[in-house]
């Protein structure tokens, strides 16, 4: 794990984690059996989006079956598929976990902290309190309508994978290829990386 972590970490906005919250994660990441790794994406651009990106990393660390193993920078995004200006920037972030929840039930506790901070699906591309995906999941691929993994846009978006990739730069988007090659393919113009912002690691 702390190679995951600590590679990159020239670039300013990666925050190095204290090694002491590393052992905790590690230890805690003990009390799961088997689990699979999952990858989320959190964004927001309604109401204190710093706040409610944390809300969400904390309520998912307080998922029985799942622990939270990384948290990438905050990145602020212009809204994606809307006409510009019409919507207030998101703030975005990835978060890794661990979990022994199969994809269903992380799924429905996804919407479960959507719902828990009000988000409202009245439209597609809407503005939202919080938007929670599941991005991937261990190497599954599924075309399940409920569910496709790896998520189907996740590929063309620097919003996912910039901060993915800050946190796993050798990550796999499965069935797609590496998240560095998928980044350097996409656009990045109105993704810009905060650096005066940081999500906090569960403790």
């Amino acid at each position: 794990m702390t190679a995951s972590l600590t590679e990159g970490q020239s670039d300013p906005t990666v925050q190095p984690v204290p090694a002491s919250v590393v052992e905790r994660v590690d230890a805690a990441d003990t009390t799961l059996h088997n689990p699979k790794r999952a990858v989320l994406s959190l964004g927001s651009n309604l109401g204190n989006r710093l706040e409610t990106l944390q809300g969400a990393v904390d309520a998912l660390e307080d998922t029985p079956g799942v622990r939270v193993k990384a948290v990438s920078p905050v990145y602020e995004t212009e809204p994606w598929g809307v006409e510009p200006d019409s919507q207030p920037t998101y703030f975005n972030a990835v978060v890794v976990l661990r979990t022994t929840l199969p994809p269903s039930s992380l799924l429905e506790r996804a919407h479960a902290v959507e719902e828990a901070f009000h988000r409202v699906r009245d439209e597609r591309w809407g503005p939202r309190t919080i938007d929670v995906d599941i991005v991937a999941y261990a190497d599954m691929v599924s075309d399940d309508p409920e569910l496709t993994l790896p998520h189907p846009r996740a590929h063309e978006r620097a919003f996912v994978l910039a901060p993915w990739h800050d946190v796993e730069p050798d990550a796999q988007l499965p069935g797609v290829g590496p998240v560095a090659g998928l980044l350097a393919a996409v656009p990045r113009e109105g993704v810009a990386p905060r650096a005066d912002l940081e999500l906090q690691l569960p403790d």
